[in-house]
């Protein structure tokens, strides 16, 4: 309903673009732009319990920072909020809604899953090497340069 609302709003801009001739180029754009993210504009309305409008993200996402906040004692970005942010972010939220009935924590794509902790490990990894190099720059680029030269270079 609220796509075909739209699809009449643009069908009037259009049908007046040519006598707002001052607002022409402006027009333009919008309705370009208003094409190109087509795909993706009513995807909120397709999914139920998806926020409507970024405010409404940037509140899921503000609540989660200030329980982190409120848990830790700290200001700042919390490291494990970075490092394994999509699934701290995911339990967040779905505490708030308590949704944690049986069918709702059995493992839906176990493929995904293993992708998940795929890329949590990599980025824990990255964390850990991060950490490395602040402590002692010399000694992390040194043990660097001596695995790089015991490989060799490609032939």
């Amino acid at each position: 309903m609220v796509r075909e609302r739209y699809e009449q709003v643009l069908a009037a801009i259009r049908e007046q673009s040519a006598s707002l001739e001052p607002l022409g180029e402006a027009i333009d754009t919008f309705l370009k732009k208003t094409e190109s993210y087509w795909p993706g504009l009513f995807h909120c309305y397709d999914v139920p319990d998806l926020p409507r409008t970024n405010n409404e993200l940037e509140h899921c996402f503000g609540s989660v920072r200030y329980g982190e906040r409120r848990a830790s004692g700290r200001r700042g970005a919390i490291a494990a909020l970075v490092v394994r942010g999509p699934v701290r972010v995911l339990t967040a939220l779905a505490l708030q809604r308590q949704c944690f009935l049986p069918r709702a924590l059995a493992f839906a794509d176990p493929e995904a899953w293993y992708a998940m902790r795929e890329q949590l490990t990599f980025r824990r990894e990255a964390r850990r090497k991060q950490l490395r190099f602040r402590k002692n720059p010399a000694a992390y680029l040194a043990a660097l340069e001596e695995v790089l030269l015991k490989t060799g270079l490609p032939s």
